[in-house]
């Protein structure tokens, strides 16, 4: 009978280590988005994340071996929720009927407000030097929505060809990459500003190729 009852505490009390090792993943990976937004990624180090986590280097380590290792998980995360995000936005409704301003503007709002909701994506993913350690992580996102920004720029010019779509798609992330520091960045009305010069610089470029 003791025997049975062990075996029993011992099968609860698993799901509730489960649930706090991952609940200290989640508190990991938050600390780490924090410490990314305020240092960018080359300067953080494990010890601040571990900081700001409120938690020791050595649980942080139980956890994940280096930075890459949080990173790449944090990357995981990010994946998770953009493929939501491309999921609503990213959509063939999206693009149908409608004008190009129509269309930034369905684009653009979600994605503002991804980065203003995730601080830490940019020094993840807005840099154009990714570092080595770090560019296998995030390149399966960076395919993922290049694949989905050409399908809708398809859509949009069909009679052009697969090489020319996929290098207007090119340049309407970088467009876009490029300016969503500086807006994430910014605060009221300087952000409204930005937004707007960003709107204005995508829609003239995909008019210019409508022309």
């Amino acid at each position: 009978m003791a025997s049975e009852e062990t075996v029993t505490d011992g099968s609860q009390a698993r799901p509730r280590r489960q649930a706090r090792g991952q609940q200290r993943i989640e508190q990991i990976l938050h600390a780490a988005a924090a410490v990314f937004a305020e240092h960018g990624y080359d300067a953080a180090t494990t010890n601040a994340i571990a900081a700001q986590a409120g938690i020791s280097p050595g649980s942080l380590y139980q956890f994940f071996k280096n930075k890459d290792d949080i990173a790449h998980a944090l990357a995981d995360h990010y994946a998770s929720q953009l493929a939501a995000l491309r999921g609503e936005v990213f959509t063939r409704e999206s693009i149908d009927d409608a004008s190009v301003e129509d269309l930034v503007d369905t684009v653009l709002g979600p994605l503002v407000a991804f980065n203003l909701a995730h601080p830490g994506f940019k020094a993840l993913f807005a840099r154009t030097d990714m570092p080595a350690g770090l560019r296998a992580a995030v390149t399966p996102i960076h395919t993922a929505i290049h694949h989905r920004v050409a399908e809708l720029i398809g859509l949009l010019l069909p009679d052009r060809s697969h090489e020319e779509v996929a290098r207007i798609a090119t340049v309407t992330i970088q467009l876009v990459r490029s300016m969503m520091p500086l807006i994430a960045d910014a605060s009221g009305p300087e952000r409204d500003a930005l937004t707007t010069e960003l709107h204005a610089v995508l829609t003239s470029y995909l008019h210019q190729h409508l022309s």
